[in-house]
Parts: C-alpha cells; structure tokens; sequence
C-alpha cells in the first residue's frame, strides 16, 4: 500500500493491508494446500493485531482458526474457502474509492478481518473460529460447528451483509443429483433399439418446475446437466443436479418426497439419486432475540441497522438447528457474491467491525 493510500484510509488502513493478505492468497475450498496456507496467514494477521497466533485444528483432514476462549459462550463464525479456482478472478487484488475488490473478499474475507479487529481488546468467553469448506456445504465441519453451537450462548455469522442488513432468515437446502441410465444404440441405423437417457431426464427437468412454491419462496433448480458421448448414438446415460431451497423445512421434507419417487418413462431405463436435505432454514425464531439486542447496540452508535431474509444458506443454518441463537451478516457490506462484480465496502470495515465488539461486549455483559 502507497503511503497515499495510509493518508486516505487513516485507521483503516492495517484492516485493508490485512484483507489484501488473505485475499491475495486465493483459497478455493477444493484445494486442501490453499486452505491450510490462508489459514497461516490468518493466524499471523492475528499474532500481530492481537499479539498471539490463532490455534490450527484439523477438524476430519480440514484446517481450522480457532482463537480466544476454549469452551466459548459467544462465538464469532467465519469461513476462509471461496467458490473461485485459481487465476478466475482478474486482477487479484484493487482498490477504487470505498470499493475493494478480490475473490472471497466479500464472500466472506471482510467479516473475518472485521471480526478479528474486533477481538482487540475483548475479555470474556467470546472467540472467532474459521473453516474451510463452507462453500461445498460443510461436510467435514458440520458435526463440529453443531457441538460448539450446542454449548453457546449466541453464534454469529461473520457472512456479508445484504445492503447492509443482517440476516434473521436464511432458506434451508438440499442437493440432489440424478442419474439415468439408459441403453446406447446408433442413433441413425436403430434408435428405436435404445434408451434415450436425454429424453428421459429432459422430462424431470420438466416436471421439477411444478415442485416451486412461492409462498414458502422453494425453488427447485436444475443445474448441470451432462448426457451423452457422441453425436451419433443414443445416449444411455445422463446426470442431472438439483438445487432445491426453502423457508419452510415442511417444504423441503415434500420436495425431498416428490423428487425421490421420480419413476422413468421407459419401464427399462434406471433412475439413481443420490444426495438429499443439507442445511436446514434459519428462522425468525432463532434470531429475533440478538437482532432486537443488535439493533439497540447500532442505534446507540448512529448505524442504521436493519434485517432481511435471503436465499442462501450459511453454517448459521447448522447452528440454529442445535438449539443456539444465531444472527448471521455482520460480516462485509458490499454485493457481487459467487459473482465477477463481488466488492467489499473499504470504509465499512472499521464501522462495522466497531459495531461487532460493542455488541459482543453488551452480550458477555448480559
């Protein structure tokens, strides 16, 4: 950083230097290396804000950042993976104004760099913990993240922020992929001799339409689909994922029904499916409670708070369910999740990382 950028960012600078840090070191969830190296430079960024260096598990051969109280009664939740390959997203790292931008940085490398400046100087039984496979839906960490809820007071979710809302609401997910296996034949010579997996799977894309329901806002996606190996013969195989999400877990739980009893058109072809419920929703119930103790601590601070109710899903998701009181985006204020325009707001860190040790500090109080 140029020592114009140190004279206009003031404060915020040693938070940007720190987030350019972890930004540059690209972290895509599927490489375990990239994982474990964002994870040391964590540690170091927290050995020189805080004066100590995080501790490193390995939760089922994933690392995690773990720094503060043993047995935490408020925990900061965060993740340091991103949904971005390496060389995706160009330029790696700028900076216009108030918009910072670099793969992750709003989904979610700013919450975590806000949460950890907001750990200066807080005593308590509070600490920020960070995982690495978030973004491919917290297989490994799940089971982990659930028993620290279990034992909390309150779980909050460094995840961005929607127009600088948090999030009281979250839909629940499932994740499906199926598969038809039909029967090759040459498509010019005897088709009729086949099993058209394309048409066969084109006809459950159809019907997944009918399974959405506004009302409980479920939608029911399909997403990749791969079919066939030449041009010239009739495909005997085709695979189909399916992205479903919902408010309401009643919702879920019928989709999940519907898409399991998915019979094939041609009494020979085969139907497999795998996968099922992940995340379940994040409701109103679970977060009320600290969005009414948030909004105070905001209002006492001149920051216009307020809560909305997204699609997405988050570990807040995971926590909820264990029984914990969850409030998820005080992490980044920006847009451009999973997308080329993701950003981060530069003069929104300090705010919002001052907003989340008061508040911290007004619940260890409680």
């Amino acid at each position: 950083m140029t020592s114009h950028d140190e004279a206009k960012y003031g404060r915020i600078t040693p938070m940007l230097e720190a987030l350019e840090r972890l930004v540059r070191c690209e972290s895509p969830t599927e490489d375990l290396d990239a994982c474990k190296k964002v994870i040391e430079i964590a540690s170091d960024i927290a050995q020189e804000v805080l004066g100590k260096p995080a501790t490193i598990l390995d939760v089922n051969g994933r690392p995690v950042f773990w720094l503060g109280a043993e047995n935490p009664e408020i925990v900061l939740l965060a993740h340091l993976d991103t949904v971005w390959p390496h060389g995706s997203f160009t330029p790696l790292w700028s900076v216009e104004g108030d918009v910072a931008r670099g793969p992750g940085i709003y989904d979610m490398k700013a919450g975590f760099i806000q949460a950890l400046f907001a750990m200066k100087n807080l005593e308590g039984s509070v600490a920020l913990i960070a995982t690495t496979d978030e973004e491919t839906g917290s297989a490994t960490s799940k089971d982990f993240i659930v028993e620290l809820a279990k034992k909390s007071k309150a779980v909050l979710v460094l995840e961005a922020a929607i127009d600088g809302k948090v999030k009281t609401g979250r839909k629940g997910t499932s994740m499906y992929q199926v598969t038809v296996h039909g029967k090759a034949a040459h498509a010019g010579l005897e088709p009729e001799k086949g099993i058209n997996s394309t048409v066969e799977i084109a006809q459950i894309v159809l019907h997944l339409k009918s399974l959405e329901n506004i009302e409980h806002g479920t939608t029911v996606v399909p997403t990749m689909l791969r079919s066939g190996n030449t041009t010239n013969t009739v495909p005997d195989k085709a695979t189909l994922d399916i992205d479903a999400r919902s408010f309401s877990q009643d919702e879920l739980l019928r989709v999940d029904k519907t898409i399991r009893a998915i019979k094939p058109i041609h009494a020979q072809a085969r139907i497999e499916i795998t996968g099922g419920l992940n995340r379940p929703p994040l409701e109103l119930s679970a977060t009320k409670d600290l969005y009414d103790r948030a909004e105070k601590v905001a209002a006492a601070m001149g920051i216009k708070l307020g809560h909305a109710r997204v699609g997405g899903a988050s570990d807040g998701n995971f926590a909820a369910e264990a029984g914990a009181k969850v409030l998820d985006g005080l992490g980044a204020v920006g847009e451009g999740a999973h997308s080329k325009n993701e950003w981060a707001s530069v003069k929104a860190l300090e705010e919002r990382s001052d907003f989340l040790h008061a508040f911290v500090k007004a619940l260890l109080n409680d």
